[in-house]
């Protein structure tokens, strides 16, 4: 799982293989955020 950014506490990656839609996770300590990308 490639880690695309880390900064203040936050790490963000990007799974390749993951489920559909394209998404990224965002991790802060025992949180966790999951963001779609949307295409237009």
């Amino acid at each position: 799982m490639p880690r695309i950014s880390a900064f203040y506490g936050i790490l963000v990656y990007m799974y390749y293989n993951d489920h559909e839609p394209p998404h990224f996770h965002a991790i802060y300590g025992d949180y966790e955020v999951l963001i779609n990308i949307n295409d237009f």
